[in-house]
């Protein structure tokens, strides 16, 4: 894989990019801002989800126990996996005991995380993905470039190539609705004829053992009700004590998230199907996936567990609407993978998302479960430095910039001289090219920096 530098210069060079994610984002950040200024006392729904995460965080070993006990009651399974590795190990093996030949997969980011796609290829067991930007994702061969909106880095335009090539009756017109609907023929068989259906879980209830899913399309409850397995997949984070709360957590992600009241399609599903049911799988297997997830906690990192995976911290992040996801890296992206993926993948190949970030504190701003991501960000920065993974150029650049700052008349007599050599460059009021700031003018405005420092105005002004 590319470097993070590399991958950020190769989408900040994609203007069609910019334009598909400026416009989803976007859109998605005036709809939360209505939604929040309709929610009364939205300030302390917040504080006390915060408050609910941190509870069940610190107290995680009980409740994923009575979890445990009450999806077992209910006819569940339940699996436990440390790893990655582990967790798809068990659902290749239950897949394979069950004699899958196809799978239906609601959207899941663990899925994503544990690498459960490429697993399912190499067992040979085919893989539908029923989520429309899934679906879409599946026929490019790529990965998701958000976790709500997984082809928000795809225009109209491209999605109805790529359906037009793929697909075995495309559409004629060029409209949203007659492309939903070759989606519709090509997915909706497929559905209904899985052997297994796999999930995630946006909540896990510990008092009754239930797992709950959210969608804007009901792709879940077609691809989960009607074969004769379900499989969930759910990182053991997700468990929240008792409906109540879930209800409570529900208000904050739709709201966060898509900026509705209530998402389209919230399902609870406790258990197979029992005598007297109309429909349901004859098994249901939940899978409770560690993957670090205990070591984060262990390890200063318990406050970011508190994410319920809206994606409001990426929708908000100036630097996400630059360069879109996929120039993260990981499985996660923005924010919220700049602090996930040091996490899960480890901090030197990926110490550069760190510094991917202005520190000007909008995601904490809009984060529903107050997550302090800048200062999160900030200690992987002081991490890195402390283990030596800056490079030496940086190390001694800002060793230099200290002993600078540390001698009042030397700063200010080279900054009086920066600024006169820099106002030389510029031109209309910009600088297009700077020496050493390539990386800095050739993709974005460089203003022309006034004629003196703010030190320089303002003794002036006292002096006046």
């Amino acid at each position: 894989m590319s470097s993070f530098t590399d991958r950020a210069d190769a989408a900040l060079a994609d203007p069609i990019l910019k334009i598909a994610v400026e416009r989803t984002a976007g859109t998605a950040e005036a709809k939360r801002a209505i939604a929040i200024d309709a929610f009364p006392d939205f300030e302390a729904a917040r504080t006390r989800a915060a408050a609910i995460k941190d509870h069940v965080i610190t107290n995680l070993g009980p409740y994923l126990e009575q979890f445990e006990a009450n999806a077992t009651a209910a006819g569940a399974k339940v699996h436990w996996a440390q790893t990655a590795d582990e967790a798809c190990r068990i659902v290749i093996d239950i897949c394979k005991a069950a004699g899958a030949k196809t799978v239906a997969r609601s959207k899941s980011m663990l899925g994503e995380e544990i690498g459960l796609p490429h697993a399912l290829a190499e067992a040979g067991i085919g893989r539908v993905e029923t989520d429309l930007a899934e679906h879409i994702i599946q026929l490019a061969d790529e990965r998701p470039s958000h976790i709500i909106w997984p082809a928000m880095h795809k225009t109209r335009d491209q999605v109805s190539a790529l359906f037009k090539a793929k697909h075995a009756n495309p559409h004629i017109e060029e409209t949203i609705a007659a492309m939903a609907e070759s989606a519709r023929r090509e997915l909706r068989g497929a559905m209904l004829g899985a052997d297994v259906g796999i999930s995630g879980a946006n909540f896990l209830i510990a008092d009754t053992g239930a797992v709950c899913t959210v969608t804007n399309e009901g792709n879940a409850e077609l691809s989960l009700v009607p074969p004769r397995v379900h499989i969930v997949t759910a990182g053991i984070e997700k468990i929240v004590p008792s409906m109540p709360h879930a209800i409570h957590m529900l208000r904050m992600l739709a709201r966060s998230a898509t900026g509705a009241a209530l998402t389209q399609y919230t399902t609870f599903y406790t258990g197979p199907k029992r005598p007297g049911d109309r429909d349901g799988p004859a098994e249901m297997h939940i899978v409770l996936v560690d993957n670090g997830r205990t070591k984060m906690r262990d390890e200063g990192l318990a406050e970011m567990l508190r994410c319920i995976r809206c994606g409001a911290c990426m929708n908000h992040c100036v630097v996400f609407r630059q360069i879109g996801g996929h120039a993260y890296g990981g499985t996660y992206p923005g924010p919220m993978g700049a602090v996930l993926t040091p996490a899960l993948d480890g901090l030197a190949p990926n110490r550069d998302l760190a510094h991917a970030c202005t520190l000007n504190g909008k995601c904490q701003e809009v984060c529903p479960v107050k997550i302090p991501l800048p200062t999160l960000l900030k200690g992987w920065r002081e991490k890195s430095w402390r283990e030596g993974l800056e490079p030496t150029s940086m190390r001694w650049g800002l060793g230099l910039w200290a002993w600078v700052a540390q001698r009042p008349v030397l700063y200010r007599f080279g900054t009086g001289i920066a600024i006169r050599a820099i106002r030389l460059l510029g031109k209309g009021g910009w600088i297009a090219s700077m020496p050493l700031a390539g990386g800095w003018t050739r993709h974005r405005d460089l203003p022309k920096p006034a004629p003196r420092s703010f030190m320089a105005q303002y003794q002036r002004e006292r002096r006046s």
